[in-house]
């Protein structure tokens, strides 16, 4: 830090990245649950809705709930503490996962990993808000966001790497292994963010110095941020959007597995992996700058921005599970990849920038809880149980092409969402700054 109590640039770009490696690290531990989901529903003989329910209610119910409470302790206290025991419980829980022997063991698993999740972002959200300006805000949270698909990417390669050369029998892949190792070297990590990471002054980027802030109690926070019509619509816009993409995560290797079962197994997963670090990751990048750049001169942009990117993913989803190779499927993905990823770099910067600076942490709390509950909880719910009622009809290929066409629906509304920011923004925008503001100086 300097006398003026702002990080420098390279130690805030050091500061970003590692926070982008522990949301990566988030991301690592739900996908890899998706990519090895035909071999961990084949050794505990899960059904599809409860393959959806360890991908989605149960992670996310926990996930969610425990958010809102962890986040009102990070407006208070040491947001490095809480992201540090937080990813060495998450971590911890993962290695469990690869010890479990029926539904309710990984169940219980699934739920710690989402216990220990609900510590990272909201505080790396109001950490990153605190060394950049709300200029570069959008920018920064973008670089975050990567986070996502690099951390997905991860997932895949890891996976390819343990189990080498791909076997003749899919069921003699050997997920617990996977699980195990990506659990000790997360635990590795948490203490290199304890021992790395510092404390930024809250509010410095708006005000050059430590404000004299009064916290406000819990439920006023909570009240404050709800009336925010844009703040509130952004949340709805997100987690339709995410409803859809997570639901993608959890059964698109079972899909291609069943779109065409002599397709080599490896080097499927490299192929997915290299497409959600590259198009995923571009999109995510793309969006918050086109975000920042086009909002400069009109706000409302934030809102246009991934209003007019989850346009383009509607047909473009339903169409990738309509195709008749797995090379096509690809191709379509990585379209659908890149721009589902738009609408994340203006989504994170909206919740921070119209969150008075003294809740920060408790705004992405409760983004991430409307987020979550609807889409990682409800997305690869849905699908899953969708894709039982269909099978009673169709075969498992077929039935999975139905369940997620209906899924995709979900954009819609997402689009309407994310008018409606737009249209909202520009007050709220105005009273935000007018806000905090009154916030620093009293």
């Amino acid at each position: 830090m300097t006398d003026q109590n702002l990080p420098s640039k390279s130690y805030r770009t050091f500061a970003l990245v590692l926070l982008t490696v522990v949301y990566g690290f988030n991301f690592v531990d739900r996908q890899i649950l998706g990519i090895l989901a035909p071999f961990i529903q084949e050794d505990l003989g899960l059904t599809n809705t409860q393959l959806g329910l360890l991908s989605g209610l149960l992670f996310a119910a926990f996930y969610t709930v425990v958010a809102i409470p962890i986040a009102w302790l990070a407006d208070r206290y040491s947001r490095v503490n809480i992201i540090s025991i937080a990813l060495a419980t998450w971590s911890g829980f993962t290695a469990l996962t690869g010890l479990a022997g029926n539904f309710m063991q990984i169940g219980l698993a699934r739920m710690g990993v989402g216990i220990g999740e609900a510590g990272g972002s909201p505080p790396s959200h109001s950490i990153i808000s605190d060394m950049y300006p709300k200029e570069e805000r959008a920018g920064a949270l973008g670089v975050y966001s990567m986070g996502i698909p690099f951390g997905i990417m991860a997932a895949y390669f890891v996976t390819a790497w343990i189990i080498g050369p791909s076997q003749e029998e899919a069921t003699v892949v050997d997920w617990r292994k996977i699980f195990i190792f990506l659990g000790v070297t997360g635990v590795a990590l948490a203490v290199l963010v304890k021992l790395v990471l510092r404390e930024p002054v809250r509010g410095a980027m708006e005000f050059g110095q430590q404000a004299k802030m009064v916290k406000p109690p819990f439920m006023e926070s909570i009240n404050i941020l709800l009336k925010i019509p844009a703040w509130w619509a952004m949340c709805l816009g997100i987690a339709f959007g995410s409803f859809a993409s997570y639901a993608l995560s959890t059964f698109h290797t079972k899909y291609l597995i069943a779109l065409d079962p002599t397709f080599d197994f490896q080097h499927l997963i490299i192929l997915l992996g290299i497409i959600n670090g590259t198009a995923y990751a571009g999109g995510a990048f793309f969006g918050a700058r086109l975000a920042d750049k086009w909002g400069s001169k009109d706000i409302r942009a934030y809102g246009w921005v991934p209003a007019i990117a989850i346009s383009l993913c509607l047909p473009i989803g339903i169409g990738s599970f309509w195709v008749s190779s797995i090379e096509v499927n690809l191709l379509l993905s990585t379209l659908f990849l890149l721009f589902v990823g738009i609408y994340l770099g203006p989504s994170f910067a909206i919740a921070q920038t119209l969150a008075p600076i003294n809740m920060r942490a408790m705004s992405t709390a409760l983004f991430f809880f409307v987020l979550n509950m609807i889409a990682l909880g409800g997305g690869p719910t849905f699908a899953g149980w969708m894709i039982d009622v269909f099978k009673e009809n169709y075969n498992d290929l077929d039935s999975m092409r139905y369940a997620m066409s209906l899924t995709f629906c979900i954009f819609v509304p997402s689009i309407i969402s994310f008018l409606v920011v737009a249209r909202k923004l520009p007050k709220d925008w105005a009273e935000a700054e007018q806000r905090n503001k009154e916030l620093a100086e009293g």
